[in-house]
């Protein structure tokens, strides 16, 4: 958790919904039902041009973080996660999480609950409106395109994942670390590098904002990356015993 998640709200409703300003390539963004690791998805962050200015912007990121010193992109679709319990204390997380905090939009998302050798898929939401994924997110330079050009500079993220709330802990052992609409201002802001502090508002965020959240079986179709389409979110039809005799 997470692997996969449904970001089908419009640019302009984000902008509304996260009081931010759409930045970037953000508007070529089109509104997916299956999420998958290294796809390209909306993300809310703060820059600071002229302290103590700040200023609120949506942009598009890949979803899985690439360190900045990292050589090329390719470990990215193993780092879409990062451990609330330990972010702080990896490299490639470390200083992101002190310095680039982001939050990821969210209709809700999937996991897979183990049922012998399959998966059960299950879509987790809130009653309404949108989840606020809490994350974080780096700059990496593009040593193979030119100086000067726009997409040398790649933007990339990870949701941070902690301990499930008890009703979701027999779906999985891990959920997002979700933020409720109080508590993204100081989960952005960048002047504020207290880690241990934010990670315990977001621990307590999660258990608050996760125990509001409902649960339903889907389709096993999700689990294909090129299924993505509206009718990933209905509800399973539930198997019918078979009568003898």
């Amino acid at each position: 958790m997470c692997g996969r998640y449904v970001a089908d709200a419009s640019i302009d409703d984000l902008a509304a919904e996260f009081d931010a300003i759409a930045a970037g390539t953000v508007a070529d963004l089109m509104p997916s039902y299956n999420v998958a690791p290294t796809d390209r998805v909306p993300v809310v962050l703060e820059r600071t041009d002229e302290p103590p200015e700040r200023t609120r912007q949506l942009h598009a990121a890949r979803w899985g973080l690439i360190p900045s010193w990292a050589e090329d992109p390719g470990g990215a679709a193993t780092m879409i996660n990062a451990r609330i319990e330990t972010v702080a204390d990896k490299p490639a997380f470390r200083g992101p999480v002190a310095r680039r905090r982001c939050v990821l939009p969210a209709r809700g998302y999937y996991e897979w609950q183990r049922t012998g050798r399959a998966g059960r898929p299950y879509f987790i939401h809130p009653k309404r409106g949108l989840l606020a994924m809490a994350g974080v997110f780096e700059w990496w330079r593009d040593p193979s395109v030119p100086p000067g050009a726009p997409e040398r500079w790649v933007l990339s993220a990870s949701v941070l994942t902690t301990e499930p709330v008890p009703g979701l802990a027999h779906i999985h052992d891990r959920m997002p670390v979700l933020l409720s609409t109080e508590d993204i201002p100081d989960w952005l802001d960048r002047r504020n590098e207290d880690t241990a502090s934010l990670l315990g508002l977001a621990r307590t965020a999660a258990a608050r904002v996760g125990a509001t959240l409902e649960t339903r079986p889907v389709g096993p179709e999700v689990g294909n990356v090129r299924n993505n389409h509206a009718g990933l979110l209905a509800e399973a039809v539930p198997l019918q015993p078979t009568l003898e005799g």
